[in-house]
């Protein structure tokens, strides 16, 4: 038989060292070449490859339906299932982690021309998040308090970083912070204060089983850490608010 390979070309097999790597392996490379940090809280968009975020779905979920195999599902029987893997890594992906693959929405700040110099609240912003510890919902509210510095940013730009922020797994007292710093990245202001308010369905799901406990921390900077009565304002406008809504 004639062959119809181009001239001089030799049929090798795929040997597992000639093998491409998997994109996620390709990924963690690149980052620890890099030296940039990779966390579960960590943002890593500025080193992904075009097509790659595509591919890696692909391959997570793979990794789920291996996982769902291993739980002793029937995925190739079970229509409530059969599809789960490719739902469950789009969601991880784009959704409620999506804070780690995506860049941070566009966020444009302003000169703050008429000087002010009042500090404002925004509240509250609905936050959603997962425990780093077991990937179950953290569900919560936040609330940012300003005082202007020489840049602003529009109000709805603060529930979307928080949002980006929070949509990775995440301890709560360490999400508080990477807001903050981003805010203040942002629009540089005089003061910052951040409260949020959350329910952990580590704890109400799983574990202790505590429908009612929840937890509440706050970050404080700039003119709100080193003025008491500032603090003090941003607690009870948070205070008034919560109030005006019923919560």
């Amino acid at each position: 038989m004639t062959s119809t390979l181009p001239s001089g070309f030799t049929s090798q097999p795929t040997t597992p060292d000639s093998a491409p790597l998997p994109v996620s392996l390709r990924i963690r490379q690149r980052l620890e070449a890099a030296g940039v940090p990779f966390l579960a809280n960590d943002n890593i968009a500025n080193q992904l490859l075009e097509g790659e975020l595509d591919q890696l779905e692909i391959e997570v979920a793979g990794k789920v339906r291996e996982l769902l195999r291993s739980l002793v599902i029937d995925i190739d029987n079970d229509h409530n299932t059969e599809e789960t893997a490719e739902r469950v890594a789009r969601m991880y992906l784009h959704e409620v982690f999506k804070g780690r693959y995506h860049q941070q929405p566009k966020i444009a700040s302003f000169p703050n021309v008429k000087k002010l110099d009042e500090i404002y609240t925004v509240g509250p912003i609905t936050v959603r998040s997962a425990c780093s510890h077991h990937l179950v919902p953290i569900l919560g509210s936040c609330w940012i308090g300003i005082k202007p510095g020489e840049r602003v940013i529009g109000l709805s730009k603060f529930a979307r970083v928080a949002d980006w922020v929070f949509s990775r797994p995440h301890i709560q007292e360490e999400a508080v912070m990477i807001l903050a710093d981003e805010i203040e990245r942002l629009c540089e202001p005089q003061g910052l204060a951040i409260l949020v308010k959350a329910q952990h369905y580590c704890m109400k799901w799983r574990g202790v089983k505590e429908p009612q406990t929840s937890m509440v921390n706050s970050v404080v900077r700039g003119d709100f850490r080193h003025d008491p009565s500032l603090k003090a304002e941003f607690f009870e406008l948070v205070k008034q608010q919560e109030s005006l809504l019923g919560h």
